[in-house]
C-alpha cells in the first residue's frame, strides 16, 4: 500500500525535473542567412553589457526573420516584432 504514493511521488518529480531541463535548455542560434551575427554587433555596439546584449539580440533577430534596429539608437518601431517581443517578467527582451 505504501508504494503507491512513492511510486507517484517518483513520477512526478522525474516529469518536474525533465520539464525544468526543458525550459533551460539553450535558445536556438538564429538562422545564420539573415546576417543576425552583423546586426546584432552593429545594435550592441555602445552596450556596456556587450555579451548579453549579442545574446539576446540574437534570439529576437532569429524570431524576427533577421529585422533589428539599425543602430544602437535607433527606434524599436523600426522592428515591430523586435520591439514587441517580452520577457516572463512583461519587460522588453530585445535590447
Amino acid at each position: 500500500m505504501r508504494q503507491l504514493p512513492f511510486a507517484a511521488l517518483l513520477i512526478a518529480t522525474l516529469l518536474l525535473i525533465s520539464s525544468v531541463s526543458a525550459i533551460e535548455s539553450p535558445a536556438p542560434s538564429p538562422a545564420s542567412g539573415l546576417g543576425c551575427d552583423g546586426k546584432c554587433e552593429n545594435r550592441c555596439a555602445r552596450s556596456g553589457w556587450k555579451d548579453r546584449c549579442l545574446k539576446y539580440c540574437g534570439i529576437c533577430c532569429g524570431k524576427c526573420n533577421g529585422c533589428v534596429p539599425s543602430s544602437p539608437y535607433a527606434d524599436k518601431t523600426e522592428c515591430p516584432c523586435y520591439r514587441d517581443l517580452k520577457n516572463p517578467k512583461g519587460k522588453d527582451k530585445c535590447p
